[in-house]
Formats: C-alpha cells, structure tokens, sequence
C-alpha cells in the first residue's frame, strides 16, 4: 500500500507516517524503485500499533526505544515487556484520576 492508502485508513497524514519513520517510531518502510514506499501488512501493524500507544499517551522517546529493542531480536523480550508493564502501569493510574475526576463532575 502506498503512504496514501496507509493514511487514509489509520487517519494519519502523511507527514506524521513519514516523521514516525525517520524518528524510528516505525522500522523502515521498503520503498518501490522509483522510491515510494510499499507498506506491507507488518508494517500496517506497527501503524496500529503506534497509533494506538500514542492515542493512550505514551511518550514517544519509550515507543521509540520499544521499536529498537524489536529490532534486535528476541533476546530483548524481558526488556520490551518490562517497558510495556511500565507504560500500562502508568496508564493505569492516569486511569484512575480520570474516574476521580469523572465522579467529581458528575
């Protein structure tokens, strides 16, 4: 699919796909001859996949890192699941102040 496609589906622009690749938030995308990018269903996931981290707040900087340990193979798994336990615990707690806040307004 090209950038276009990608886009339109995931409801992103073209600029922020191509700034998640060039920061590292996304493995690169294989590019045809002529240069445009041909994203595969891998990497529609990681689209997904960093979408849905960014809409929940995570930081970038902890994606990026996330996507760099990815790419150096399974031996980073403890690593990788430590920075998701991390994030999902942090999430939680933004969670709970939410229905605080949600209870004082209602």
């Amino acid at each position: 699919m090209t950038i276009t496609e990608v886009s339109k589906i995931y409801n992103l622009t073209p600029d922020t796909l191509r700034y998640y690749e060039r920061i590292g938030l996304l493995p690169s995308v294989n590019r045809s001859k002529g240069g445009i990018r041909n994203y595969t269903d891998e990497d529609c996931r990681w689209v997904e996949f960093a979408k849905c981290m960014r809409e929940a707040g995570l930081p970038v900087e902890i994606l990026i890192d996330y996507v760099s340990l990815f790419q150096k193979g399974d031996e980073t798994i403890p690593a990788r699941k430590e920075i998701l336990l991390e994030q999902r615990g942090i999430l939680s707690g933004k969670i709970e102040e939410l229905k605080k806040t949600l209870e004082k307004l209602d």
